[in-house]
């Protein structure tokens, strides 16, 4: 069997050989990975382009490994820092690098300028406390860094500055007390990262206002379950909007959130945040949220809207599609009435009406990666100059009632303090009858005063005796000015004169004993 000759060029030069088909293949492989220096180190286990050399009490990468490796797993080690120096050798092949559960406690800037091709980064279950900046630059391509039961307690703002291929971030299990909002918003921020993990950390307060500008896409990828939050109505209502969302971070790990009342830090009660609302929070702070985060939009009459559809589905090749509340087909490109919807999915209202209101729905579609997925959107259209007038109603029905309100108190006060007082009234009424009663109690009294009766003779003393003198007091006519005084005898007067008038065959003491005296009165015998 002959063989045809080819040039390969390699590092060492070029070499002609004369290969065909297979044979070809194994000396071009040999002259790119084997023509370099390397060995498979006696304290690991080399597999073709994977190399572990777990669990070996290693401090640094061995020099003399296969350059051609794209896997090398360092785990159970006692690596304490990461220098430029720890990988002595450039290894551009290199993909993935696992070094968790060893006892990295520092990186330093410089660390993976040795190792700048890494998609796969595991520093896990480690002693690092804080990340400075920059320390991942040198990685441009990194799409995964798993960061998980660390010490982290501080990130610097440009600790991940230049990670523009990062998708994924691992920081569960840390000491975190603030989130990391800086991956999200600002010019360093990771447009590609699909999941954040900062789960069971110490963070109390969200964000919430500056995380409704993050895309769904993004969103739907932030795990927080197992933090210590304060119960919040406002994170609450988030957390709702992405459990209706079906974001697989909230349904996944429902049971997995709680809070902890402000006036209890300590977490002696957890409240389950999720499963029902403890919280009692009210539906306009529901709603706010929603708005906030672009489930609920308002309108006037006469105003363009744009409705954006905020779909975890948009990469190349999503098609997009709305309904109306009256279950017409809004597609893109095609104008219907007020409503034109554009290839990016967004929904524009160019003259919104009162009967515009009501839910529509948006639905992504992505035929290559057979994924759909369905949006609802509140559009709430109102007529300013309409509410206005409802508005002006209303204020002047409340003007109304709070002027009556006060004429009511003034009324009452004036009537407590500015009526003359009865008890004037009361006093002279009392001394009035005290004088009456008076009065009548001498008319009565039988008794002669001690002194008169001293001085009388004896014969008049016997004449006297049993005789009672009346003093009787002329009544007058009530005058027409005195109201509500009764004339108690009206008849006093005849009864006076017929007394005075009577003939008399008895002597003057035994008829006013008659008349006066206590005794009953007895015939002559």
């Amino acid at each position: 069997m002959s063989l045809n000759g080819r040039m390969i060029p390699t590092r060492l030069g070029v070499f002609k050989v004369n290969c065909k088909g297979l044979a070809c293949l194994l000396i071009f492989t040999v002259s790119i990975c084997g023509s370099t220096p390397g060995m498979c180190p006696t304290a690991c286990i080399c597999a073709s382009d994977i190399i572990s050399c777990t669990n070996k009490n290693l401090s640094r990468v061995p020099g003399n490994l296969y350059k051609c490796m794209k896997r090398l797993d360092l785990s159970y080690n006692r690596i304490g820092l990461l220098e430029p120096e720890w990988v002595p050798v450039l290894f551009e092949k290199l993909n993935t690098l696992i070094v968790d559960h060893n006892s990295i406690s520092s990186i330093i800037t410089g660390s993976f300028s040795t190792t700048p091709n890494l998609k796969y980064l595991d520093l896990s279950s480690n002693s690092l406390k804080t990340l400075g900046s920059p320390v991942f630059q040198e990685l441009k391509a990194l799409e995964v860094l798993l960061l998980y039961n660390n010490q982290i307690m501080q990130i610097d703002s440009l600790a991940f500055g230049g990670l523009y291929n990062l998708q994924k971030l691992y920081l569960s299990y840390n000491l975190l007390s603030n989130f990391p909002l800086d991956l999200y918003v600002g010019k360093h921020k990771l447009t590609d990262l699909a999941l954040l993990d900062v789960s069971f950390n110490r963070i109390r307060l969200m964000p919430i206002q500056r995380l409704s500008s993050v895309p769904a896409k993004q969103l739907s990828g932030i795990y927080l379950h197992g933090n210590p939050f304060y119960c919040d109505c406002v994170l609450y209502s988030m957390l709702i909007f992405w459990y209706q969302r079906q974001f697989s971070s909230v349904v996944d790990f429902k049971n997995e959130y709680s809070c902890l009342l402000q006036s209890d830090p300590r977490g002696h009660n957890k409240l389950p945040l999720l499963l029902d609302n403890f919280l009692n929070c009210s539906e306009s702070t529901v709603n706010s949220s929603f708005q906030a985060f672009g489930f609920i939009h308002d309108a006037q009459v006469g105003d363009r809207l744009i409705v954006h559809c905020d779909s975890r589905i948009s990469d190349v090749g999503t098609h997009f599609v709305w309904v109306s509340p009256d279950n017409r087909l809004l597609e893109p490109d095609r104008e219907t009435n007020n409503f034109k919807v554009f290839p990016n999915g967004s929904l524009e209202i160019t003259d919104a009406q009162l009967e515009n209101s009501g839910l529509y729905s948006c639905i992504a579609i992505n035929k290559k990666r057979l994924l759909n997925e369905t949006i609802e959107v509140r559009i709430n259209v109102s007529n300013f100059t309409m509410n206005r007038s409802h508005a002006h109603e209303a204020f002047n029905t409340a003007f109304t009632t709070l002027a009556a309100c006060v004429a009511s108190i003034i009324l009452v006060l004036l009537y407590l303090y500015l009526t003359p007082c009865p008890c004037q009234c009361k006093t002279k009424k009392k001394k009035r009858k005290l004088n009456q009663s008076s009065a009548h109690s001498s008319i009565l009294n039988s008794t002669m005063p001690q002194e008169l009766n001293s001085t009388m003779p004896a014969d008049e003393k016997k004449a006297s005796t049993g005789k009672r003198v009346a003093f009787l007091e002329p009544v007058h006519e009530p005058k027409h000015s005195q109201n509500g005084k009764v004339k108690l005898f009206p008849n006093d007067s005849v009864i006076t004169e017929s007394i005075l008038k009577t003939t008399r065959t008895k002597s003057d003491s035994d008829s006013v004993n008659s008349v006066f005296s206590d005794t009953p009165f007895m015939p002559p015998t």
